[in-house]
């Protein structure tokens, strides 16, 4: 049945972040710093709100975007965070989880040869998606001496008479960037001057250090062209809820919807009643859980710069991305070495676009225990490839 796959799946290759996450699965003694998924336990209140929606038995379909109450408080909680007004009714989708909020707005969005200009390194499904929409993939190469910001002219030179999206993955993974208001002023008038639409992905919006978040959608002249997509998963500890909304023009929005309405009907019931709790009285639990990975940000930072390794400073998600380009290794060799040796997986930097090649990204949602076993592994084969070297 090979010669039956749609050439599109067949020659897209597997995600780079699941392959050495696989491969430590199986070993028994094994460090996985490689998926983004927070080990806090998903907040009482949240559970307990869900397991009562089962009790009840309110185990039928919702509305197609939502249940309108858990929609009401998304928009509160986006007024109250982000100074953002939404109508709950017409520019509100819930979506199984923020992945499905990528590739439906996309697909949405897009005519066959209409290009979308992606910053890389970032998210592993922006470039498939585009081109499972049937739309072509432009990578913007970040550096780290930008700080792997997106700047005004890297955009403007990426531009064609067929861009048509910028997708805006900030707070980043990998690289943990963020993009401050003056950054965001400045190619906010690209953006307007030649009509772009933004897919801006604020999945990690709650998890900034030192800084506040702020959305594109809050600059003047962007409200109006700018889809958020978000989710539960990352600041509420809710991964396997598969939950999460966009938000955006009516128009946008009520399409969107339509094409949710076919493919998927609606969220997952039980999901959209554990998440109501989390909007309403959820962020006491997102501070506590940024406060302690602030710290593991911190002790991942510095044992990186202690075993000699270059990185940039994080201040947003729950990643670092240091430099292994001294060791003279390619993302894949380090990271294949890496795990036989000392049994530590991590993501290698080329599974975010080539930009990140000579990198590698590893997560701190992990205990402080795990964490500092890493870094003890990870110096003693960086130690032994540089003395090698010198």
């Amino acid at each position: 049945m090979q010669d039956k796959i749609s050439l599109k799946v067949k020659n897209m290759p597997p995600s780079g972040i699941r392959k050495f996450f696989d491969v430590a699965s199986e070993m028994g003694d094994a460090i996985s710093l490689g998926v983004g998924e927070p080990d806090f336990d998903t907040p009482w209140h949240v559970r307990e709100e869900a397991i009562y929606s089962l009790e009840q038995g309110k185990t039928v379909y919702s509305a197609n975007a939502g249940l309108l109450t858990l929609r009401e408080e998304i928009c509160k909680y986006m007024k109250r965070r982000f100074d953002l007004t939404y109508n709950p009714k017409t520019e509100t989708l819930v979506t199984v989880g923020g992945s499905e909020g990528i590739d439906v707005s996309l697909r949405t969005l897009l005519e066959a040869g209409e290009e979308v200009l992606i910053p890389e390194p970032s998210f592993v499904a922006y470039m498939p998606c585009t081109i499972f929409a049937g739309g072509v993939p432009v990578p913007i190469a970040t550096k780290a001496e930008n700080q792997f910001k997106l700047t005004a002219d890297e955009i403007e030179n990426a531009i064609t008479d067929k861009s048509k999206l910028l997708i805006l993955p900030y707070p980043n993974n990998p690289t943990g960037a963020i993009m401050e208001r003056e950054e965001l002023e400045k190619i906010a008038k690209v953006i307007i001057k030649n009509d772009l639409i933004v897919l801006s992905d604020e999945i990690y919006a709650e998890l900034t250090y030192g800084i506040n978040h702020v959305s594109i959608a809050n600059i003047e002249g962007m409200y109006e062209r700018t889809i958020i997509l978000s989710g539960f998963s990352k600041a509420y500890a809710m991964t396997g809820w598969r939950l999460g909304y966009a938000l955006g023009p009516p128009a946008v929005i009520q399409a969107m919807t339509k094409m949710h309405q076919y493919v998927l009907m609606c969220a997952p019931t039980t999901s959209q009643y554990g998440a109501i709790s989390a909007m309403k009285n959820g962020d006491s639990d997102v501070r506590e859980m940024r406060k302690a990975y602030d710290g593991r940000r911190k002790l991942m930072l510095d044992g990186f710069k202690k075993m000699g390794l270059s990185c940039f400073e994080p201040k947003g998600a729950f990643y670092v991305f240091p430099s292994i380009k001294e060791t003279g290794m390619t993302s894949e060799e380090f990271c294949e070495a890496l795990l036989k040796e000392e049994k530590v997986a991590v993501v290698p930097g080329n599974a975010f676009g080539s930009s990140g090649e000579g990198y590698i990204r590893c997560s701190y949602a992990y205990s402080i225990a795990e964490l500092k076993e890493a870094l003890v592994r990870i110096e003693r084969f960086v130690s032994k490839i540089l003395a090698s070297k010198s």
